[in-house]
């Protein structure tokens, strides 16, 4: 991803050192005011008028200076702005002190995570289903995030964008959560829920079709590209994204739970009829080699319709005892 951000090269001192010079230009201040004012009780108050001028003068500016201070904690930045121009990124960890006249808005750096509320879509067959993801995220470039995005307008308090790193943090979080609205569609339109949906003109499934349910790391993986490829404007970067929540929309999922089951007697009566002629063809093999009856084909053919009614059907075959005998 392209970045358009680039370190800030201002000056930056120690936070601490600062902190000192400013506590002792404060107390500095504070006595020249109070020595000013007892000057000019004295009979000659030129000088004291003076003094009290620069005291005012320098209280202003140590006051200036207190709010220059900026903290920063692992995985977090300064955006720095030169009367809206800007003027690079800060990531150092500390406490530093810069030119008050510069401005200053922090973000944070770290991984934040979307649970996205299941939506109703349609998949490449027409079906309505729900889908529902999962997102990890993160800010990669602080510039696109301020500049190329109106965060102002998407913030809940427009008034806090910039002043604190909720409100900001809070509006990205808007937009991703729009935009990954809009991946998740592109991409579950894209295919079949399931391979039941696409078959050939003789009911033969096409197992080797990508659908919803049977490609999950496909469907990941497109979903990962074109959330990246969204949130980059933003300055975004995806860790994962992840479907946490699949299946069909409320008004069909009864339909097709009956075609399901329907589906799955199907595939296990193929199996039986399968092992059924597997085991009549075992049955009149093993009574040929071994010469234990002759049976001619009318035989065979009573003996393999009984097997199979016997070994395919639902219910527990009754048994008829045959005292005759086999040759007319």
């Amino acid at each position: 991803m392209e970045t358009r951000e680039f370190k800030f090269k201002g000056m930056v001192l120690n936070g601490f050192l600062m902190l000192f010079v400013t506590l002792a230009l404060l107390v500095a201040a504070i006595v020249g005011i109070v020595y000013a004012i007892i000057q000019l009780d004295a009979t000659d108050g030129s000088c004291g008028g003076w003094l009290l001028g620069g005291s005012i003068v320098l209280l202003i500016a140590d006051i200036i200076c207190m709010c220059s201070f900026m903290q920063l904690e692992p995985n977090e930045a300064k955006v720095i702005t030169w009367f809206g121009k800007y003027s690079g990124t800060f990531h150092e960890v500390g406490f530093y002190w810069i030119n008050p006249f510069y401005g200053q808005k922090k973000v944070s750096l770290r991984a934040r995570n979307l649970d996205a509320e299941p939506i109703k879509v349609n998949d490449k067959t027409g079906n309505p289903i729900m889908i529902g993801l999962v997102l990890v995220w993160k800010l990669k470039d602080t510039y696109k995030a301020l500049f190329e995005v109106d965060t102002q307008t998407m913030a809940a308090n427009p008034n806090t964008v910039g002043a604190d790193t909720k409100g900001l943090m809070n509006a990205l979080e808007n937009f991703v959560r729009v935009q990954s609205d809009a991946a998740l569609r592109q991409v579950a339109g894209q295919y079949a829920y399931d391979d039941e949906d696409k078959t050939t003109a003789s009911t033969e499934r096409q197992n080797d079709v990508p659908t919803l349910r049977s490609s999950a790391d496909e469907i990941n993986e497109q979903l990962e590209q074109k959330l990246d490829e969204r949130l980059a404007l933003a300055g975004i970067e995806v860790v994962e994204a992840r479907i946490n929540y699949l299946a069909y929309a409320p008004e069909i999922a009864a339909v097709m739970l009956r075609r399901q089951q329907a589906s799955a007697i199907i595939t296990a009566r193929e199996k039986i009829v399968e092992g059924a002629v597997s085991m009549v063809k075992m049955a009149l093999d093993k009574l040929s080699n071994e010469n234990i009856v002759e049976l001619d084909d009318d035989k065979k053919a009573a003996m393999v319709s009984n097997l199979l009614v016997v070994l395919c059907g639902d219910d527990s075959a009754q048994p008829v005892v045959n005292t005759g005998t086999l040759n007319h």
